[in-house]
């Protein structure tokens, strides 16, 4: 009955038409395409730019408030600045996950930039990397992380946060070996006087052995496409 009414409302409905997967796109199609793709995965790589941006601001004002606060009352001031060494470890992992996420749009981008866009400025039809638009659509089906919670972590470190965590220990030497030291570390009762430098250095440790043995990020255009089938090891899909 519905199949009568369709008809007779629609009566060209009964003409085959072609499925919209059987009809071969135009150039111009084709080109269209991309271009809006191309906008939206930009658009969401800015996004998540900014948003690293905000982690970094984040960092930054709190330790200038925390380091405020320790000149202001030395008393407390190794428990603020051992304050600012963990939030800023927080600040970091949170910055290192946004980091992830950007760069899944920036290789996307870039692999458009590199074969779709750098030929048409070039005049040449003929791209460098091999059935790009099938890695990309790979990437489109199955989205996956390309970068490992390691590297994204270990990428953020040696970008930004290495000036602050160095700024950090550089106001903790100071006031470790400063003449008011004894008065300075006061504060911290309950705990041994050992303690706050052992989890400072645990803490510098750590990164220090992240950003040596961590395996340094490379541009997506290198390291991504060429070999589809291992994106990396240890990589989630994308949780989105």
């Amino acid at each position: 009955m519905a199949d009568e009414k369709k008809r007779l409302r629609f009566p060209e409905a009964d003409c085959e038409r072609p499925e919209f997967e059987e009809a071969p796109l135009t150039r111009a199609e084709y080109i269209t395409a991309l271009a809006h793709f191309y906008r939206a995965e930009m658009h969401r790589s800015l996004v998540w730019r900014a948003r690293l941006d905000t982690t970094t601001n984040w960092a930054i004002v709190a330790t200038l408030a925390i380091l405020t606060t320790s000149l202001s009352n030395p008393v407390y001031a190794r428990e603020a600045l051992l304050l600012g060494m963990f939030a800023n470890v927080v600040f970091l992992t949170i910055e290192a996950r946004r980091f992830r996420f950007f760069d899944v749009w920036r290789a996307r981008v870039r692999m458009l930039e590199e074969n779709f866009y750098g030929g048409i400025l070039r005049r040449d039809q003929v791209s460098p990397q091999d059935m790009w638009g099938s890695h990309v659509a790979d990437d489109l089906l199955c989205p996956r992380f390309h970068l490992t919670r390691l590297q994204a972590f270990r990428a953020r470190l040696m970008r930004n946060f290495r000036y602050i965590f160095l700024f950090l220990l550089g106001a903790w030497l100071v006031n470790a070996f400063s003449p008011m030291a004894e008065h300075h570390a006061t504060g911290l009762y309950a705990l041994p006087t050992w303690a706050p430098d052992a989890m400072v250095a645990a803490i510098y440790l750590t990164l220090a052995a992240i950003a040596i043995f961590t395996p340094q990020v490379v541009a997506p255009e290198f390291a991504y496409w060429p070999d589809p089938d291992h994106p990396g090891e240890d990589i989630h899909s994308l949780d989105v």
